[in-house]
């Protein structure tokens, strides 16, 4: 019997000893993951939404543009730092960091599909305030798909840079998921597990064998942006990651592509994945849909390929 409870105690030692490293670990690793600084907070404006302040930039005069970055870990604003200047020449540029990314409030709660269309929808009546030109990237088109078929009179023509398939969204979350999102969310080793998910190694083998099509393109302060935003926030930088990992974000836009009439322009990546089979996936369900392919690039062509990119919004919008 005192075994036995001489084992318990010196078990709970040990798991209270390895749970205060653990933590303590964690806080170094967002402490220092924000030491370059490499998000800028300069020029920048706050959206007081229901469920957290989000962060945008604004620069520019003319018609509105609104740039919607992409959701894998690290994502912010920062992605399309190669062409806003640009873009800001003849349009007025609206640049968010989606809720739970980047330099806007990290909130713990579960991210869906209709929290972001909400986002996008209630921005542009309160801030932007007039019907706008809309160009998203990857996982967030799926976002400003639904938004065009729920809020007809706030969104313009619409760019989408290699959108996600639509058959990957239409995937549901299963038992499995939930169980990974619970692990990823609890506070201590949840977090350790995020922290090995977006280690600065781990971000830069995925820009390098995912997102790049030359790998001496990769700019390290591009992977430094990343690795900063993916920390960013402490504890609640997990539940964007946990959410999409389980598919809450997932949501089936067949009848919506198909619904919309808004004027649509994919553009994808000449080495994305797939990237052929889902635009003609897209045109398919909607033929109205048009397209075009920036060579040299891969899920990035706004930064891989800038004046390529410029020159397709340029005749777009």
């Amino acid at each position: 019997m005192k075994d036995t409870k001489h084992k318990i105690l010196t078990l709970a030692a040990l798991t209270t000893i390895a749970a205060g490293v653990i933590h303590l670990t964690n806080r170094v690793i967002v402490a220092s993951s924000q030491l370059k600084e490499m998000l800028d907070f300069s020029n920048h404006n706050y959206y007081n939404w229901r469920f957290g302040k989000i962060y945008y930039t604004k620069k520019g005069k003319g018609s509105p543009l609104l740039l919607i970055h992409d959701t894998m870990p690290g994502a912010s604003g920062y992605e399309w730092s190669r062409v806003e200047d640009q873009l800001a020449q003849e349009h007025t540029v609206y640049t968010l960091d989606l809720l739970g990314c980047g330099r806007s409030e990290k909130a713990g709660i579960t991210y869906t599909n209709f929290l972001f269309v909400q986002i996008i929808c209630d921005f542009i009546k309160n801030v932007i305030k007039e019907k706008t030109d809309i160009i998203a990237s990857g996982f967030s088109c799926s976002f400003v798909t639904t938004a065009a078929a729920y809020d007809k009179e706030s969104i313009n023509k619409i760019m989408f840079i290699n959108p996600v398939s639509m058959i990957s969204l239409a995937q549901t979350t299963t038992k499995k998921d939930k169980l990974f999102k619970f692990f990823i969310e609890l506070p201590i080793f949840g977090t350790f597990i995020y922290h090995i998910i977006v280690s600065r190694e781990t971000i830069n083998d995925f820009f390098l064998d995912k997102l790049y099509y030359n790998p001496f393109h990769v700019d390290k302060d591009v992977l430094d942006a990343y690795y900063e935003a993916a920390h960013k926030g402490g504890y609640y930088a997990k539940c964007l990651y946990s959410s999409q990992s389980a598919k809450y974000m997932n949501i089936n836009i067949r009848h919506a592509v198909e619904s919309i009439d808004n004027s649509i322009y994919i553009v994808e990546g000449e080495d994305e994945p797939n990237g052929a089979a889902i635009v003609e996936a897209y045109q398919k369900v909607n033929p109205a849909i048009e397209s075009a392919t920036i060579p040299c690039s891969k899920h990035f062509p706004h930064i891989e390929n800038v004046e390529a990119f410029l020159e397709q919004v340029g005749a777009f919008f």
